[in-house]
């Protein structure tokens, strides 16, 4: 996908998010949701026209981060060496982001959402996603998996990037699986845990590996 295309996309995303308000703002409380806990009980309120812009504005948000970061990096990290893949990473973020905001402006709406688990498959899908074409990323300051080890090595960059898809995907389907079968919240936060944790672990054993220490 160009990164014009995805500008597009990631437009309508926009779009969509502003009809959802238009929408649902009648009908919002004067203290919108804009947090819930592990209960899936709500612990943080905007008023109503901050809680209701908030999607609006998160799209925006990452409207303007796809067009900016290719421009802003550095020279030796720049993102056009796989500029599809990079863009179609961040409309996967951002797709995802939208349904979980949209979700909870239902939510707040008087609408019966089941707002942990929808929070719970769309991070899983997102983790899939981004797990199936982290290989295909090129060492950058913006998106990947970003140690100390990973970027001073394009070897180990290349090598924790091809493991590190396998466990985004193990992580994404067993986050989706526990959400499905509706096992405790905290199971999804220590998946997430143990991914970041096996990722890093993953990048400085294979640094030490590759520079003989």
């Amino acid at each position: 996908m160009k990164l014009s295309h995805s500008l597009l996309v990631s437009l309508a995303f926009v779009v969509v998010a502003l009809a959802a308000v238009a929408w649902l703002y009648p009908s919002l409380p004067q203290q919108v949701p804009i947090h819930w806990n592990m209960q899936g009980v709500p612990d943080g309120y905007r008023p109503r026209p901050w809680g209701a812009a908030m999607p609006v504005l998160v799209m925006a948000g990452f409207a303007l981060l796809l067009w900016l970061l290719p421009r802003i990096s550095p020279r030796g990290f720049e993102l056009s060496t796989f500029a599809s893949v990079y863009a179609l990473l961040m409309l996967a973020v951002q797709a995802a982001l939208l349904v979980i905001l949209l979700a909870g402006l239902l939510v707040s709406a008087g609408y019966a959402v089941p707002m942990w688990k929808v929070m719970s498959l769309s991070l899983g899908a997102l983790l899939m996603v981004l797990g199936n074409f982290m290989g295909k990323l090129r060492k950058n300051f913006f998106i990947g998996i970003r140690t100390p080890w990973t970027l001073a090595s394009d070897a180990v960059w290349e090598r924790t990037h091809r493991v590190g898809g396998w466990i985004f995907v193990a992580t994404g389907a067993l986050v989706m699986l526990a959400a499905s079968l509706g096992g405790p919240r905290w199971l999804t936060f220590a998946l997430i845990l143990l991914m970041a944790g096996s990722c890093v672990l993953y990048s400085l054993l294979a640094y030490r590996r590759i520079e003989h220490r």
